[in-house]
Order: C-alpha cells, then sequence, then structure tokens
C-alpha cells in the first residue's frame, strides 16, 4: 500500500472503514467489497487510499459473509481492527458499533468514514479533506461533489448564505430538495470529541428506519459546532459499487486512469480501449503495448519491450527490448532481446534467457531455456533446463510424467536436436550433442554424440492396392502406378532408338 511522508495532523486520526452490506444486487456468492477491478479488491483500493493517511488506527465493520471480508482485510492490514455489525441498521449504527469497539482513551483527533465499495477513491483527494476539516476546526464535514443526475443520492443543503444545513436522503427529500445537484459522498470527517456524543442521539425516525449518521449535521448546528463541505471536483472517485454494471463502468474508468498515467509516463499504448492494466502492474519508458493486451498482477515491462497485440500476461517479466506476440503466460521470465510467439503458451516456472525464443505453438512449464536458446515450433517444453545456444526441433515433446511422478531433462549447451523428437525424462543430453529427426530418446546421450533411435526404413509395395481395395487411395495409387509404367516404357523406346 502507498504511504504518505507525514500526517496529516498532530492530532489522531482514526478510519473507520464500513463494509457490513450484503450487497445482494451483485447476486454473487462473493462479497460486494470483493469483487477485483484492476488487479485488486474493491475494499483493496480503498485501503490504499486509507493508507496515505497514515492513521492511528483503522476499524473495519463488517457483517455479511465476514468469514470473507475479516480475513481479506487483516491481510491487507494486519492492524486493523474488526468490528462486526449484527444487523445492517444503518450507517450511524454501523459507526456506533466501531466507536464503541475502541478503547476510551483512542476516541480523541479526528475521525474519517469511508466506504468499501468505492474503489476509484484517491489517498490524495482523502488527505486534503482531512487536511481541510482539521484546518477549519469544524464538527463535522462532508466530502461533497456535483453531478448531473443527482437521484439516489443524499443532497446537501445549504441555506441563502451558502453554509451547510444538513443533508437529506433521497426517499426523505422534498422536490424543492431533490433538485440539488450537490450530494454527499457519505465520506466523512468528525471532531471525536463531538462524534463520541453525536452518536448515542441519533434516531432511527426516517422512511428506512434506519440510523442515518448524516443526522449528525444537524446535531453539530445544534451544538453550535462548524459544518462544512469540501466540494470534490472528481466526484466519480467517491462513486460506490451496487451492481454489476456499475462494477464494469468504474472497473472501465479506472482502467483509463491507469493507461493515462502510464502513457504520460512515456509508454505508447496504441489501443487504449482494448488494454487492461493492473494498477500493480510496472511499464519502464518506451515500451509499446500493442491492441488486445492485458497486463496483469505484478508483471513488469521493460524498456523498449514490445507486448501484443493480443497477450494475456499475468505475474509475468518482461525484459528489455523483447518482443511478445498473442501470448498467455503466468509467473515466468523472458530474458532482454528475447521473442515469444505467436500462440505461445508459458506456464508457471517458465525463464527465458537473454536473446531467446518460444515459438508459434509452443507449450512450456517449469523451464529453464537458456541465454540464445530457441524453442522455435509447435513443442512441449515440460519440467526442463535448456543450455545456451541450442536449438530444439520442431514437434519436440518433453515426456516429463511417468503417471505418478514427474521427471526432468536437462539439454546443455550449443545442442541441435531434430524434428518430431521425444524426450523421455529422466535424461540427460551433453553439450554439443545432436539427435536423428523423429527419434524417442530414453538415455543419456554423451557430449558431441548423435542419438538415432528410429530403425530402418521398409517399404511394402502395393501396400494400397491389397488392403485398401476400392477406395480413393488405393485409385490414386493404381492412376500413379500406371502413368509410372507409361512413362518407363516411353524411356525404354527411347533408348532403343
Amino acid at each position: 500500500m502507498s504511504t504518505s511522508s507525514k500526517p496529516v495532523t498532530s492530532s489522531a486520526v482514526t478510519v473507520i472503514v464500513l463494509a457490513a452490506g450484503g450487497g445482494t444486487r451483485m447476486k454473487s456468492k462473493t462479497m460486494k467489497v470483493l469483487h477485483p477491478i484492476s488487479g485488486r479488491s474493491m475494499i483493496g483500493h480503498v485501503m490504499d487510499a486509507v493508507a496515505a493517511l497514515e492513521p492511528d488506527r483503522v476499524v473495519a465493520v463488517v457483517g455479511t459473509q465476514r468469514e470473507q471480508v475479516g480475513p481479506h482485510i487483516k491481510a491487507l492490514l494486519p492492524g486493523a481492527v474488526l468490528v462486526v455489525q449484527e444487523t445492517q441498521d444503518g450507517t450511524g449504527h454501523a459507526v456506533r458499533v466501531a466507536w464503541e469497539a475502541l478503547d476510551p482513551a483512542a476516541r480523541t483527533g479526528t475521525v474519517l468514514v469511508a466506504y468499501g465499495d468505492t474503489p476509484l477513491l484517491e489517498g490524495e483527494s482523502l488527505r486534503a479533506f482531512a487536511e481541510d476539516h482539521v484546518a477549519a476546526g469544524r464538527g463535522v464535514s462532508i466530502l461533497s461533489g456535483v453531478v448531473v443526475n443527482p437521484h439516489g443520492y443524499g443532497r446537501v443543503l445549504r441555506d441563502s448564505a451558502g453554509e451547510v444545513t444538513g443533508i437529506v436522503e433521497q426517499k426523505d427529500a422534498t422536490a424543492e430538495q431533490a433538485a440539488v445537484s450537490e450530494i454527499n459522498s457519505g465520506i466523512l470527517a468528525f471532531d471525536a470529541t463531538f462524534l463520541d456524543g453525536a452518536l448515542p442521539r441519533l434516531t432511527n425516525d426516517n422512511a428506512n428506519g434506519e440510523y442515518y449518521l448524516t443526522d449528525t449535521v444537524q446535531l453539530a448546528r445544534e451544538d453550535g459546532l462548524g459544518v462544512g463541505a469540501f466540494m470534490i471536483d472528481d466526484v466519480i472517485q467517491t462513486e460506490g459499487v451496487n451492481d454489476r454494471a456499475q462494477l464494469a463502468i468504474l472497473a472501465r474508468e479506472k482502467n483509463r486512469r491507469i493507461l493515462t498515467r502510464w502513457m504520460k509516463d512515456g509508454v505508447t499504448i496504441i489501443d487504449p480501449d482494448t488494454t487492461w492494466v493492473d494498477v500493480d502492474v510496472r511499464l519502464e519508458r518506451d515500451v509499446t503495448i500493442l491492441p488486445g493486451v492485458q497486463l496483469l498482477g505484478a508483471t513488469v515491462v521493460a524498456e523498449d519491450a514490445v507486448v501484443g497485440p493480443d497477450c494475456t500476461l499475468k505475474d509475468v517479466e518482461v525484459g528489455a527490448g523483447a518482443s511478445v506476440v498473442r501470448t498467455h503466460a503466468e509467473l515466468a521470465v523472458i530474458g532482454a532481446g528475447a521473442n515469444v510467439g505467436p500462440f505461445s503458451y508459458l506456464r508457471p516456472g517458465t525463464e527465458l534467457g537473454a536473446g531467446g525464443k518460444i515459438g508459434a505453438f509452443v507449450e512450456t512449464k517449469n523451464a529453464k531455456i537458456g541465454k540464445a536458446a530457441k524453442v522455435p515450433h509447435l513443442s512441449y517444453v515440460g519440467d526442463a533446463e535448456i543450455g545456451e545456444g541450442t536449438n530444439i526441433g520442431a514437434g519436440t515433446i518433453f515426456a516429463n510424467y511417468d503417471g505418478v511422478h514427474k521427471h526432468r531433462t536437462v539439454i546443455g549447451r550449443h545442442a541441435k536436436t531434430a524434428s518430431n523428437n521425444t524426450f523421455v525424462a529422466p535424461v540427460h543430453i551433453g553439450d554439443g550433442a545432436g539427435t536423428g529427426a523423429g527419434s524417442v530418446i530414453r538415455d543419456d546421450v554423451p557430449p558431441g554424440a548423435l542419438a538415432v533411435s528410429a530403425g530402418p526404413q521398409r517399404t511394402i509395395e502395393g501396400w494400397a492396392g491389397r488392403k485398401r481395395a476400392g477406395t480413393k487411395q488405393a485409385e490414386a495409387a493404381a492412376e500413379a502406378e500406371e502413368a509410372h509404367h507409361q512413362r518407363a516404357g516411353v524411356r525404354a523406346d527411347t533408348d532403343g532408338e
């Protein structure tokens, strides 16, 4: 997670992240906040933004599917305090559950409330909001924004002087209030002393019968405390996800922002509409990404490399100047200046050395392929080591599995293996050795030796006519034999003259 070099304020900061809702509109066995966007769960993005504040403590409120959400949050932020909201009775109730779980001595300073389903939230924005709240000395601050269609949001209400007077939820709004375009994002900041006294005073006298945290705005005004709104221009950062259609919209926007950042840093992306890059991917300057590429997980692409078109790389290292075309790869290393594809499949444990090649319709797994070594065509290389400068012939199979155990094949440096070979592991081919076409290699081959396993060719004349009589095959053979005899007769006549 990203962190900042300094705390937001000298006073203590507590962040409460609400992640207890069921997300029934997602219609998924996976809890809503765990759905991924750009290589992280939604709540993972939120926790990253929260970490930018360097808070003194983080309290996460879980409820529905807590057995999924709780361990995930602890993996993201081991120091987070988990609190269970047994019944979803509104945001005010959720915050009260979190607040009461804290030691009274910790209920000081500034309190921020965020939501686990806002994956576009950025730490810089959250920090600016917190700093504005502290600088203004308010009891309550609202992170707000202006939207074209505010339907469904709580509205920020102001008086004629522009002072915030309250927040009204959509279901409770009058027609005049519903016309307001400034919305409450739900992200709030509080003075801890005020919040401590306000939470027990919340009621559920509203259309939903829930305890609204936003009712604290009116309570703060009644107490004579400052209330204000910090308006964020990039209001989509605060947008939550309720169903999979919204998930797709925010995923595309998150991806657009990631791609824009990389293009500004010197990466060429030919077609952003068909390129997807996860948030933890790292790209160096002068990388070129062609259409139809997905870079996932912790993939790293070094300078001058070209990836695409039509590649999916997950947790892959691509070296400087390498070329990867129409390839699927996972947990693999591709060396500098190497060439991969088209239609290659690099499975976990593949390491291709500098200047090496994994070519068309080649599958590799747990294979170390040395510097300038080549596996150009139509081959399977599993549990193998191939030395520097070695060339593997087309149609080669590394037979690594005996039905019970996996075994390893080692081929030395500058070896030349022929087409249609099968290496039955465990077997060792020495440096500079060679093999004959169609060979099945079961025994070790010494350095510099040539191994040939195929026997002499047998040719059985007239086989098609005898064994395939009446078929097109037999007819073609008969016609060819007749033509051969005719040509032979012409040659005999010519010789007689």
